[in-house]
C-alpha cells in the first residue's frame, strides 16, 4: 500500500505542476484511464454517471472535467441537460471547444448559489489544496434537492504496481526499501471520503466497483506507470530508469506466470444534503 510524504502529497495539490506536467494535456490522463480496458469486470463509469442522474433535470456542473470523458457521454445520453465543464488546466480543455467548458478553480467556483442541479467531482478532490473547503464550495452551489457525485480509489488500489514500483526502484537503487511511488488518491480515498463529505452532507450512499485488470503485455503498465512522470521529483527514484525496469519485471512476470494481474477497487459516493 502507498503511503505518500507530506512533500508527495503537496505535490498531488500543486496547482503549478498539475496545469504545466500532469495535465497539461490529456496524455497523461488517457494513459491512466487506458489500463481500464483489460479490467473484468468492466465498467462503464460514464453510464454509471448517466444512471445515477435519471432523475436530474436542469444544469449539472462538471468540476475537474479533465479530458471531457463524462460530458461527451452526457451530451449524447442527455442533451436534455445543461452541462458546463470546469478544469483548472486549459491546456486539458484545449480539444473541448465544441462543449461548455471553462478554466475555474474548484475552491471558487464562478456560479451563485444554489444554482446546479448535480455536480460532479470525479477522481479530481485529491487534487485540491483544501478538500473540506472545495466540498464546502460543491455544497455551496447546490440547489435544494440535487446531489454531488464524487469518485476515487481505495487505498488498496493497484497495490500490485505500488509492489512493482518499490522492486524496480530498489533494483535501480540497489537497495532492499525503496521510496514507495506517489499515490494519487491517498487524500481523498474512498475510505476518507465519507468523513469528508459528511461534513456537508448527511445522506451518502457508496458503490464501491471491485475488479482484476489482467494483462500479457508489460506496455498497458508501463504506460499507466509513466503517467506518473510530473511527480518523478517526488518519487526519489530515478524515473525513467525505475520505469524501465518495471516493464522488464513485469514482462518476467508475464513470462512465469501468462498474465500480470492487479487488483482494483474504485467507487463512487452519491452525496445529499
Amino acid at each position: 500500500m502507498t503511503s505518500n510524504t507530506d512533500e508527495q502529497n503537496a505535490s498531488v495539490a500543486d496547482r503549478k505542476l498539475l496545469t504545466r506536467s500532469a495535465y497539461a494535456d490529456g496524455r497523461h490522463l488517457a494513459a491512466r484511464q487506458s489500463l481500464y480496458q483489460w479490467q473484468q469486470p468492466r465498467y462503464d463509469l460514464p453510464g454509471i454517471i448517466v444512471e445515477e442522474l435519471t432523475g436530474t433535470s436542469g444544469t449539472v456542473l462538471d468540476i475537474g472535467c479533465g479530458n471531457g470523458k463524462f460530458l461527451s457521454r452526457l451530451h449524447q445520453d442527455r442533451p436534455d441537460l445543461r452541462t458546463v465543464g470546469m478544469d483548472i488546466s486549459a491546456g486539458i480543455l484545449a480539444d473541448l471547444a465544441d462543449k461548455a467548458v471553462l478554466v475555474a478553480d474548484a475552491h471558487a467556483l464562478p456560479f451563485g448559489d444554489d444554482t446546479a442541479d448535480a455536480v460532479l467531482a470525479l477522481h479530481m478532490l485529491y487534487h485540491v489544496a483544501d478538500i473540506p473547503a472545495a466540498i464546502e464550495e460543491l455544497a455551496r452551489v447546490l440547489r435544494p434537492g440535487g446531489m454531488v457525485i464524487a469518485s476515487t480509489n481505495s487505498d488498496t488500489d493497484k497495490r500490485e504496481l505500488d509492489q512493482i514500483w518499490q522492486r524496480a526502484a530498489g533494483d535501480v537503487l540497489g537497495i532492499p526499501e525503496a521510496p514507495a511511488r506517489v499515490s494519487l488518491s491517498s487524500r481523498f480515498s474512498l475510505e476518507k471520503a465519507p468523513a469528508l463529505l459528511g461534513a456537508a452532507f448527511s445522506d451518502i450512499h457508496m458503490r464501491e466497483l471491485p475488479g482484476i485488470v489482467k494483462v500479457t503485455d508489460p506496455a498497458p503498465v508501463v504506460a499507466h506507470l509513466a503517467s506518473y512522470e510530473a511527480w518523478a521529483e517526488q518519487c526519489g527514484v530515478p524515473f525513467e530508469e525505475t520505469v524501465s525496469r518495471a516493464h522488464d519485471l513485469v514482462a518476467a512476470d508475464i513470462a512465469t506466470s501468462g498474465s500480470f494481474t492487479i487488483t482494483c477497487l474504485g467507487g463512487i459516493l452519491v452525496c445529499r444534503p
